[in-house]
């Protein structure tokens, strides 16, 4: 019934001969190795011969066939089609794990792509993690490629051609690889985040340990920051960051006290002095990474406070300078420049603005108090010693500005609650 319907050829009634039937086969493994040439040259040379035997519906049919075999080879990743039978590896690391791409191409296009995540055991080197990748990639796939592209020379056997490709469509294929393998990490880390935080924050340490040249994980980290908008009010600010996220109910904040004007470097050395100083005097743990936000001057600030305290050499301390992003350490003249996308350069981006942010919201709330403080001097008829007792019963200018009349009058008397609710509009 299948046979009468077109559906089937027929093989086991004898329809269709055995010789046929496995070409039929051999046609469908090359189309799924990304073959396609083959197969659409026999289609092709098929609906010329229905065409010329004025077979015009079964030409049709063919043609339809062909168009939907060209469509689907459109949309696999043609990469060259002189690219033909390759494996391509490629690894990118961390402290903890590697993570291998192996791409698969077979005529021109990618017939396979996967991503292997390795444990580091023994502090094994990318080369030694990717050697162990191929062999078990090729024979998880059963690859019989001679040739593999990868990222740097090793040493495969006899068998295996290796090539390192630097230009062209082949550091293409190689760089596809790659970015393959870093999305996967990236990835990963999203997933690890939520289901393993302790894991994701050990990650971020020993990262941060090893960009940054630290001879212990930065699990304790503090950020100073100046601020004196128009060179008034001068204030400073200190963050803190624990296992990599903010600790807020650290965060403390500094009135510039021995500091005449805007000078950053001498209030910089003053907060770090006075922070470090009181945590020496309350025995409380001292951090492993100082972050200064300023470049060398700020940085040299902050070392003679901490030479003051003897604890130069007993914490690393690093300035960040705003414009290009430069790591400054001690005694160091060439400045280090992180990777942009680094998780180490994102956490002190995000302690530089936190620290930024926290300096400006005291500054402001400063520059508002004193303000309204001195609006309060400013009404006439009301002197220095009302302003006091308004300040003490009231606590703030703010507070001055929403009271009653009658708690005016209460407090200072009529002809004096007149002026005050005269000045701030309050009905009597």
């Amino acid at each position: 019934l299948e046979f009468h319907l077109g559906n089937c050829l027929g093989p086991c009634e004898n329809k269709y001969s055995e010789e046929q039937y496995n070409q039929n086969i051999e046609a469908i493994r090359e189309i799924i190795k990304g073959n396609f040439k083959d197969s659409i040259g026999r289609f092709k040379q098929q609906m010329k011969a229905h065409a010329e035997a004025m077979e015009f519906e079964d030409a049709q049919r063919i043609k339809e066939k062909l168009t939907v075999l060209e469509n689907y080879q459109a949309k696999s990743t043609i990469v060259n089609p002189k690219i033909n039978n390759v494996d391509v590896c490629s690894i990118v690391s961390d402290e903890s794990y590697g993570y291998v791409n192996f791409l698969q191409l077979s005529y021109g296009s990618i017939i396979r792509s996967h991503t292997l995540e390795m444990k580091k055991k023994l502090d094994e080197s990318d080369a030694e993690l990717l050697s162990l990748a191929v062999v078990e990639m090729r024979q998880r796939f059963n690859s019989q490629s001679k040739e593999i592209y990868l990222p740097f020379k090793l040493d495969l056997g006899d068998d295996i051609k290796v090539h390192v490709p630097k230009v062209g469509d082949k550091r293409h294929i190689l760089d596809l690889s790659i970015r393959n393998a870093k999305y996967y990490r990236m990835e990963r880390f999203k997933q690890t985040k939520i289901t393993d935080p302790n894991r994701h924050e050990n990650r971020i340490m020993a990262q941060m340990k090893k960009d940054l040249r630290l001879s212990q994980e930065p699990r304790h980290i503090e950020c100073f920051d100046n601020s004196n908008i128009q060179g008034t009010n001068p204030v400073a600010a200190c963050v803190v960051f624990k296992n990599g996220k903010p600790s807020k109910r650290d965060y403390r904040k500094f009135n510039i006290k021995t500091v005449e004007g805007p000078d950053d470097f001498a209030s910089m050395e003053e907060v770090v002095y006075r922070r470090y100083k009181r945590l020496l005097e309350e025995e409380q743990p001292l951090p492993q990474l100082i972050v200064i936000d300023g470049g060398k001057g700020q940085l040299s600030s902050a070392l003679k406070a901490l030479e003051a305290l003897d604890l130069r050499g007993k914490i690393a301390i690093v300035g960040i300078a705003k414009r290009l992003e430069e790591l400054f350490f001690p005694d160091d003249p060439i400045p280090l420049y992180l990777d942009k996308k680094s998780e180490t350069l994102r956490i002190i981006q995000q302690l530089r603005n936190e620290a930024h942010r926290f300096g400006i919201t005291f500054h402001r709330d400063k520059r508002s108090k004193e303000a309204l403080e001195t609006e309060l001097e400013t009404i006439p008829g009301i002197g220095e010693k009302t302003v006091i007792t308004l300040l003490q019963h009231f606590k703030s200018a703010k507070r001055v500005r929403n009271a009653t009349f009658g708690e005016l009058e209460q407090l200072v008397g009529v002809s004096k609650a007149s002026l005050i609710a005269r000045h701030f509009n309050i009905t009597p």
